[in-house]
């Protein structure tokens, strides 16, 4: 077995996590029961817990010329499916809160990046290296 990540999230509404995780991030649905769904985003698992009071606002940090949401998880993606996932999101006409961008040009740890938020305001980063060496690199 691989190394994964776990992570559990507060959500507003099951019925909408499922509709954005499945249709929109193409995750596949594992277990689930009537407070929470487990969902497979790419081999890693998150789990959206049904707790509309723990959903709060996310503060941002000033990034490289973006105001960056603290509060994010995500996947760091090989370049061609980083790619692919953006135009999916475009053709779904899903709203980017960060466009697909550049951070770091011609830096270590140059890389592609972008923002989304799933219903309950839970937002995600998925970005990608053009090497995977660049990952940890210091500035």
């Amino acid at each position: 077995m691989s190394t994964r990540f776990h992570l559990a999230f507060p959500v507003h509404n099951l019925e909408k996590s499922r509709q954005f995780y499945v249709e929109i991030l193409g995750c596949e649905e594992g277990r689930s029961s009537d407070s929470w769904i487990d969902f497979n985003l790419f081999g890693h698992q998150i789990v959206a817990h049904l707790s509309p009071d723990d959903c709060s606002p996310v503060n941002t940090n000033s990034v490289d010329t973006h105001n960056i949401p603290c509060r994010h998880f995500g996947v760091i993606l090989e370049w061609g499916e980083w790619e692919k996932l953006i135009q999916n999101l475009r053709e779904l006409n899903y709203g980017f809160l960060i466009s697909p961008t550049i951070r770091f040009k011609s830096k270590p740890g140059e890389q592609g990046t972008f923002f989304i938020s799933d219903p309950s305001g839970n937002v995600l980063e998925f970005k990608t290296f053009k090497k995977d060496t660049m990952v940890f690199e210091k500035f």
